[in-house]
Formats: structure tokens, C-alpha cells, sequence
């Protein structure tokens, strides 16, 4: 995040490039709301708290994403933080920004005893918000900024923040292929929770990279102009060092030896065609000898993240030992902003065509790739089902449970003796009827009645779990066992 100040002022001038004026109204609307709504109150480390809703929305402002994102990014600690409802929300911003703005604070409910607890449900909950992936996108944006923040908050409360960064929310933004949220998170977090390594890893890629600036300048000049003498008209090309969480992990693979690592610098090329990518690699080729099995196609098979592009390892004039990533403008995005690419406005200030989020149907493979590095939370690891929902109690803890549910179901969920005197429901502070279908995100208040005596047996024709079919039925055999008993004991003889 820039350490430049931010103000609402900075923020328009940044979205002034890539939409219309209305939206920057309805910006600026948001902006007094929320800072209204915070007035007087003042983060950790005492500045105003509208600071950091402004830095959320700046950082996404940099991914040129949508305006109603940003719109409630601004908004999105008003209802928990303040006196103001998700109603004047809604009444002020419109339904969508309320639904963006009430997925936030529902996140921001889970607040747990012990860590294997908080990461469980906190896990459940990124599942369930698939239902609108731009929330994840507002709380990666909210995370970063708390990320660069930690530093006045107690050293425990640092670790636990950014290995929760580090172990659950990097991986879901890897998963989702947003690259670029992932880098970050992944960098903020290591300095935290491995601080030692943090230094060491630093220190080496500093000094691996020393004096190279200008011999990686002329080599991105030297390709430009080759790739130009053969047609190809180069959309930018520019280099990247090797991030320090990323150079990390490899180290660790490569017994630490830096010279097994050929990617500390890659020098990426976007050109406009997939035509375009696969000559520009025979070029570099033919002006440089690859290094064998360094070639890598991401195109003809995409990552399972769907990252695209050409890889390829050469050797330069020097000897030194250079990676290059050649991929399109389209290629790019995807790599660098995932699923948050859908809401990303393009240099002519386009509007990427919504098209099918497949990812939805790999949430599977995303909770399972979460919790295989959870490697010291062994006894959480339960398997997914695709056909779960995910509600909340009150208090706000997080209940899994079948596709179908109701809030009899739920009850049993909670506590048998709950089930047993469960007498109507409030789903989302509204009376339902105990058949209702319970949805992703609900609210649910049982209201008991002290004085009932236990299930009814029409609860079975809609309940879904095995838990409340086994109670409901056990009592009510137990019941019928009763009324047997009482019967001999009118029918037989009194001794």
C-alpha cells in the first residue's frame, strides 16, 4: 500500500479514469456517509478510522474494479462499527450495495475462542460467500490494509492476523487466481509469522539482485526491438522479482541453494494475439538457448486456477540465466486479478463480459487445497459436500448443514433439549414457519416453549439431517413405548 496520503480527492481522481461521472457521485456520497458515520472514532494506531475504508477502496481503485465495489468498500465496517443499520444502507446505496455491505459484516461476526475454532468456521464462511465472490474481493482489499497496519496491535494478536492471512486467505486468492492479491498477502503476512526467515530470504534476493538494473533494462530493449523487426508490435514489457514469500518456498525445495532458482527475476511480455505469444517464444529462442525442460505451455493447458501463458528459461549473452512469461492483455488480467477480472475496467475503460464463474464448481478442490495446509489442524479436516449451506446463529457462529435444512434441523444442530422445545423460528429477525428451507447466510433464532413436552412426528416429513430424524424418532418410540407400558398397567390385574 503507497504511503502517499490518501484522500477521497486521490480516490476520484483514480476511478475518473476508467468510468462515468455518476458513479464518482454515488463514490462520493458513500465516502461522506461512512466518514459520518465514523466520526469520532479512531483506529489502533490513532488515526481517523474513515482512513481505513479509504484504503480499502484505493487498492481496489488500483485494480480499476467496478464502482459498486468500491461503493461498499467505503461502507463496509458502517453497520458493525457504528449506530447506522444495513436498512439505511439500503434505503440510502440501493439492495446491492446493502447485500455487498451485509456479506462483509457477517464476515466480520466471526469472532471465536481458540484458533482450530476460528479457522474452521472462518474457512466454512468463504465457501458460503460464493454465493457473491465480490465480497471475498472487498475483504482481501480490507485484509491487505489491516495487514499494513499490524504494527500497533500487541505482538499475539499480529501473529494470529497474519498467519490466518498467510494460511487461509492467500491460498483462497491463489485458488480464485487473483495473483496479484495472493503476492501480497503472502509478503505482509511472512515478515510476521516467520520473521527470522523473512530477513534472510530479503537479504539474499537483495544482494542476488544487486547492480542488475540496467542489464535487465537493455534486455527488455533487445527484445522489444527483435520481437519489432518481425511484426509483433509488444503490448509492455517489464520485469518482476521473484516475491519473498514465493522465494521462500522454493528455497526450501532447492535445499536453500539460490543458484537452483531461475526465476528470481522474470521479464514478462503481453502481446495482443495467442498467435503473437507462441512466435514471440520461437524468437527469444532462436536469439537465446533455452534451458532444458524450463519450457512450459499454460496456454494449450491452463493451471487449474485457469492462469495462462508461455513460460521459458534462457541463458543470455552473459551467461546469466533469465525466466520470460509471454502471454496476452486478456491472459494478464485473468493472472493477475482472477475472478475480481469480471468487475475490472480494461485501459479503454471497458467493462470485462460477465461470463460463467466456473470456479464456483470447484469449491471442493479450494476447501480441500485450504485445509491440506492446515498441516497442525489435523482434527479439523472434515470432507466437503458441495450440497452444504452455511447459516449463523446470533452470536454469530457459523452452522453447516444439508442443502434443504430447516430450522428444526438447526435447532438439533445446536443442542438436543433445543430441538426438543422448539416451538417457531425467526430466520433473518423475521417469524418462519419450522418447514421453511433455510438459505446461505441466514440468521437463525429458535424460539422455544418451555413447556412442550418434544418433537412433533410431522417434523419428519421435512427435516433433513440425521441428527433431528434420530432424535425425533427415538422419542417419539420412546413415547409409543410409554403409552404401551401405561396400557398394561390399566389392563392387567393390580396385585
Amino acid at each position: 500500500m503507497p504511503n502517499k496520503k490518501q484522500t477521497i480527492e486521490s480516490l476520484l481522481e483514480k476511478v475518473k479514469t476508467y468510468t462515468k461521472k455518476a458513479d464518482l457521485d454515488i463514490i462520493r456520497l458513500a465516502y461522506d456517509f461512512a466518514d459520518n458515520a465514523h466520526n469520532g472514532q479512531t483506529r489502533k494506531s490513532g488515526e481517523p478510522y474513515i482512513v481505513h475504508p479509504l484504503a480499502t477502496a484505493h487498492f481496489l481503485a488500483d485494480m480499476r474494479i467496478d464502482p459498486v465495489i468500491l461503493t461498499a468498500a467505503l461502507l463496509h465496517d458502517v453497520p458493525e462499527d457504528t449506530d447506522v443499520t444495513l436498512d439505511e444502507i439500503e434505503k440510502n446505496f440501493g439492495s446491492e450495495i446493502a447485500s455487498l455491505v451485509q456479506g462483509i459484516t457477517k464476515l466480520g461476526k466471526l469472532k471465536y475462542r481458540g484458533v482450530e475454532r476460528y479457522i474452521e468456521n472462518l474457512r466454512k464462511m468463504f465457501v458460503a460467500m460464493a454465493e457473491d465472490v465480490r465480497v471475498m474481493i472487498i475483504k482481501f482489499a480490507d485484509r491487505i490494509h489491516n495487514l499494513t497496519t499490524l504494527g500497533a496491535l500487541p505482538p499475539q494478536k499480529q501473529y494470529r492476523i497474519a498467519l490466518e492471512s498467510l494460511e487461509i486467505y492467500a491460498p483462497i486468492a491463489n485458488r480464485l487466481g487473483i495473483g496479484e492479491i495472493k503476492g501480497i498477502l503472502e509478503d505482509l503476512s511472512f515478515e510476521y509469522v516467520y520473521p527470522k526467515e523473512y530477513q534472510r530470504v530479503k537479504q539474499i534476493r537483495d544482494e542476488k539482485l544487486k547492480g542488475k538494473d540496467e542489464f535487465l533494462r537493455q534486455i527488455q530493449e533487445d527484445i522489444k526491438n527483435e520481437l519489432l523487426n518481425t511484426g509483433i508490435k509488444t503490448v509492455s514489457i517489464d520485469g518482476r522479482n521473484k516475491r519473498l514469500y514465493s522465494l521462500y518456498q522454493k528455497l526450501q525445495r532447492k535445499d536453500h541453494d539460490i543458484t537452483q532458482v531461475y526465476d528470481l527475476v522474470a521479464i514478462r511480455i503481453i502481446v495482443p494475439t495467442i498467435a503473437d505469444c507462441y512466435a514471440s517464444l520461437g524468437i527469444l529462442h532462436k536469439h537465446w538457448r533455452p534451458l532444458k525442460g524450463r519450457i512450459k505451455d499454460y496456454i494449450s493447458q491452463p493451471k487449474p486456477n485457469g492462469y495462462q501463458s508461455l513460460h521459458t528459461t534462457v541463458f543470455s549473452d552473459n551467461g546469466e540465466i533469465i525466466e520470460f512469461q509471454i502471454r496476452t492483455p486478456e491472459m494478464h488480467d485473468d493472472a493477475e486479478y482472477g475472478v475480481a477480472a469480471h468487475w475490472h475496467y480494461d485501459e479503454h475503460c471497458s467493462k470485462r463480459p460477465a461470463r460463467e464463474i466456473t470456479w464456483i464448481k470447484e469449491l471442493a478442490e479450494i476447501q480441500k487445497d485450504i485445509l491440506n495446509k492446515l498441516s497442525d489442524l489435523e482434527e479439523i479436516k472434515i470432507d466437503f459436500l458441495q450440497n452444504r449451506i452455511f447459516v449463523f446463529t446470533p452470536k454469530g457462529d457459523v452452522i453447516d448443514l444439508p442443502e434443504g435444512a430447516t430450522p428444526v434441523d438447526f435447532a438439533y444442530h445446536i443442542h438436543t433439549d433445543i430441538g426438543d422445545k422448539c416451538n417457531g423460528a425467526r430466520i433473518n429477525e423475521q417469524m418462519a414457519s419450522l418447514d421453511t428451507e433455510l438459505k446461505n447466510g441466514d440468521v437463525i433464532e429458535i424460539v422455544i416453549d418451555k413447556n412442550r413436552k418434544g418433537p412433533s412426528q410431522d417434523w419428519l416429513n421435512f427435516i433433513k439431517t440425521h441428527t433431528a430424524k434420530t432424535h425425533v424418532t427415538n422419542y417419539l418410540k420412546d413415547k409409543q413405548k410409554g403409552k404401551i407400558a401405561d396400557w398394561f398397567k390399566y389392563v392387567l390385574p393390580k396385585k
